[in-house]
């Protein structure tokens, strides 16, 4: 009997002692049951945020203002990084904070109709994993295609991504697909990509966890990878905790913004993360928690703050 990918998560969730209530905005998820998962290792928060979120006229202002209030990484644009690899270098030079994620910033599209825009993705990809390895980045994040940017099926942009079926019916004896080449680049610059699910008003292809995390298994590269956006689950995920638990090792990096509006965290009443941090914590979670949001308040004020609420939420979990 075929079971249903719902169905599948409450029984491995329950087996594991959690009970999962309701999407990561609901009220119900302010009480939730203890996690009984036992992780490889301690989980911990660390905190980073986009660059262009933070106030002050350089990068070093930024960073000394990050810094002050608690934040641990930087999260930069891959849109023009790599003219600034040295100086990105040297402004984090002997600071506690470090690069988290690169955040897209490449040209083509990896799973479009037409070859040429794909080698296009590709190449500009790698160029981007070489400068994410120089920073000593977590990761590139990208979305395979973006609503509008490919005619491609969801069948027939997977074959793309993992086997090649699609494309040249290559004579070899395994095909390649576009993310072991990719992957094999990451790691031999010392990054990786990082797939991005998204809700379905951004893009068709790609927008729960556990459908990334099945892609890494297939491609089997320690150089793929996934990321879980807070804003993107709330509308896609039964569950955050049920979200990260199904990503488990692949999961690499997060983006977070408020419930409803996608604002800081906080900016908007009854922002609740606790949930998500306990999958996280479940996982043995070791990488960055970044802000990827608008700001509605004052910038000096907000940013403090969500430092603040994060890491009593953390606590909870």
């Amino acid at each position: 009997m075929q079971m249903r990918r719902r169905d599948f998560l409450v029984s491995t969730v329950a087996a594991t002692g959690v009970t999962a209530i309701g999407k990561g905005s609901s009220a119900a998820e302010t009480e939730p049951t203890k996690v009984t998962l036992t992780p490889k290792r301690q989980a911990v928060l660390k905190l980073s945020c986009q660059e262009g979120i933070v106030p002050g006229r350089s990068l070093k202002e930024k960073l000394d203002r990050l810094e002050k209030w608690g934040y641990e990484g930087l999260e930069v644009s891959g849109r023009g990084l790599l003219g600034r690899i040295q100086q990105i270098k040297e402004a984090l030079k002997d600071r506690p904070i470090k690069m988290s994620a690169i955040c897209a910033g490449f040209d083509g599209v990896l799973i479009s109709e037409k070859p040429e825009v794909r080698r296009k993705a590709v190449e500009s990809m790698k160029q981007l994993l070489s400068a994410a390895g120089e920073l000593g980045s977590t990761g590139l994040i990208i979305v395979p295609a973006f609503n509008g940017q490919t005619t491609l099926g969801n069948q027939e942009a997977r074959e793309l991504l993992i086997t090649l079926q699609y494309e040249a019916r290559a004579k070899a004896d395994r095909p390649r697909g576009l993310l072991e080449e990719l992957g094999e680049h990451a790691v031999k610059a010392g990054s990786r990509i990082l797939l991005e699910p998204l809700n379905r008003r951004e893009c068709f292809f790609l927008r729960q966890l556990a459908d990334a995390a099945a892609i890494c298994r297939d491609v089997n590269s320690p150089g793929i990878c996934l990321m879980g956006d807070f804003w993107h689950m709330t509308w896609e995920e039964t569950s955050d905790l049920g979200a990260f638990l199904s990503a488990g090792e692949y999961l690499r990096h997060v983006h977070m913004a408020s419930r409803k509006t996608r604002s800081a965290p906080g900016e908007d009443e009854g922002d609740n993360y606790v949930l998500g941090f306990r999958g996280l914590k479940a996982i043995g979670y070791q990488d960055y928690v970044s802000l990827e949001c608008g700001v509605k308040g004052d910038r000096e004020k907000v940013l403090p703050a969500v430092v603040k609420l994060l890491r009593e939420q953390w606590e909870q979990a």
